[in-house]
C-alpha cells in the first residue's frame, strides 16, 4: 500500500521489509496531471468551478484538504456557488461514518481533511459508474507522497471507475519551498494569472520535491533516533548507579571521597593553562560554592602551591567538612542515609544539567 514510499525508512530504522500487495481488482481510476495556478485565489476558484460542474452532472466529488481551515474556506465558497455538501473533519466519528456511507451517491459533494475517512471503501450509488465514478480533488500537495496516495486511494476502490485531480498554486507551502520563483516567471511572461499549467513533467517535479522533503524529514528522524540510542545507554548507566546507591548496605564514604577527588582534579586541571592569579581565583570560587564554608579558605592558603598540592589541600579540607557533618549524626544507619542522599543529589543534579545541555 502507501507504505511503499517509506520503504527505505522501514528497512533502515526498523529492519522491516515492505512488500506491496496487488489490488484485488485492477485499478481503473484515472489520475490526471496536476493543475498549477499562479495564486491560491485562482486555484480555489478553479476547484469550486470543477466541483460545481461535476455536481451538476451528478458525479460524486470528494475534496481533500490539508487543514480544517482550508475545509471551512472551501465550504464557504461552495455555499456561495449554491453547491450543497458535507464537511468531514475527523471530529465526530459517528457522523463521519454516516457521511462516508453517502459520499459515493449521485450528486454527493464531500469535503474532508487528510485525517478523515482514510482506508474506507466509499461505495458508489446507482448510475455513478456511468458518470465516471467518484472524483477525488486534492487542493494541495502534502509534504509526503504517502498522504497524497491515501487521498487518491479513496477513489477507484475494488475495481470501480474513478478520477483524481490535484490543484496547486505557487503560493502553496510545498511550491514555495521548491522552484516556485522559476515557475512564477513563466506565468508572468505568458500573462496567465487565472489559467493553469498542466503537464506530466510538472507532476514529476512536484513528486521530486516531495521526495526531497521526505528525505530531509527522514534524516531528521534518523538523527533523533541515533541521539536517543546514545541517551538510552547513558540513562541505563545512570539508573544502574542510582539503584546501586539506593540498595547499598555498606559504607559509601569511599565513593564520596572518590567523587570529591575527581571533581577537584577536574577543576584544577581545567584552569591549568590560566594565569596564576586567575587560576587561583577560579579554583577558590569553586571551592567556596561547592566544597567548603565560604570563609574557611583564602587565596593565601593556595598561593605558591603546585597543582598537585592544591588538589591535596582542597581534598583534605573537604574531607574535614564531610567528617564534621558525619560526626553530628546519631548512628550508623543515619550516616548511610546521609551518604545516599549526598550521592543521589549530586548525580541527579549533574544528570539534569547533562539532559538540558543536550
Amino acid at each position: 500500500g502507501t507504505g511503499k514510499t517509506e520503504e527505505e525508512e522501514f528497512r533502515e530504522i526498523y529492519n522491516i521489509r515492505v512488500i506491496p500487495i496487488p489490488t484485488n481488482r485492477p485499478v481503473q481510476r484515472i489520475d490526471h496531471s496536476d493543475l498549477l495556478y499562479a495564486s491560491i485565489e485562482a486555484k480555489f476558484k478553479a476547484v469550486v468551478e470543477d466541483v460545481k460542474a461535476r455536481y451538476q452532472k451528478g458525479q460524486p466529488v470528494l475534496v481533500g484538504t490539508v487543514a480544517v481551515e482550508t475545509s471551512d474556506y472551501i465550504s464557504k465558497k461552495l455555499v456561495a456557488a449554491g453547491v450543497p455538501h458535507e464537511v468531514l473533519n475527523a471530529k465526530n466519528h459517528y457522523k463521519e461514518a454516516q457521511i462516508i456511507m453517502n459520499a459515493g451517491q449521485r450528486g454527493a459533494v464531500t469535503i474532508a481533511t487528510n485525517m478523515a475517512g482514510r482506508g474506507t471503501d466509499i461505495k458508489l450509488g446507482e448510475g455513478v459508474r456511468e458518470l465516471g465514478g467518484l472524483c477525488v480533488i486534492g487542493t494541495e500537495r502534502h509534504e509526503s507522497r504517502r498522504i497524497d496516495n491515501q487521498l487518491r486511494g479513496r477513489s477507484g476502490r475494488q475495481g470501480d471507475p474513478g478520477e483524481s485531480q490535484f490543484y496547486l498554486s505557487l503560493e502553496d507551502d510545498l511550491m514555495k519551498r521548491f522552484g516556485s520563483e522559476r515557475l512564477k516567471g513563466i506565468f508572468e511572461r505568458l500573462n496567465m494569472s487565472e489559467e493553469a499549467i498542466e503537464s506530466r513533467m510538472l507532476t514529476r517535479q512536484v513528486e521530486a520535491a516531495q521526495k526531497r522533503v521526505e528525505g530531509n524529514n527522514y534524516d531528521t528522524r534518523k538523527q533523533v533516533l541515533q541521539y536517543d540510542d546514545v541517551m538510552r545507554e547513558q540513562r541505563e548507566i545512570i539508573y544502574a548507579q542510582r539503584y546501586d546507591v539506593i540498595t547499598a548496605d555498606r559504607d559509601l564514604a569511599p565513593e564520596i571521597q572518590a567523587m570529591i577527588k575527581r571533581t577537584i582534579g577536574r577543576v584544577v586541571d581545567g584552569h591549568a593553562r590560566a594565569k596564576q592569579d586567575e587560576k587561583l581565583e577560579a579554583i577558590l570560587n569553586f571551592a567556596k560554592y561547592n566544597l567548603l564554608p565560604e570563609d574557611s579558605i583564602s587565596i593565601e592558603d593556595l598561593s605558591g602551591l603546585s597543582d598537585k598540592a592544591i588538589k591535596e589541600e582542597l581534598f583534605q579540607r573537604a574531607l574535614k567538612v564531610y567528617d564534621s557533618q558525619v560526626s553530628k549524626l546519631r548512628d550508623e544507619e543515619a550516616v548511610k542515609e546521609f551518604q545516599k542522599v549526598l550521592i543521589l543529589r549530586v548525580v541527579d543534579n549533574k544528570w539534569t544539567d547533562h539532559i538540558d545541555a543536550l
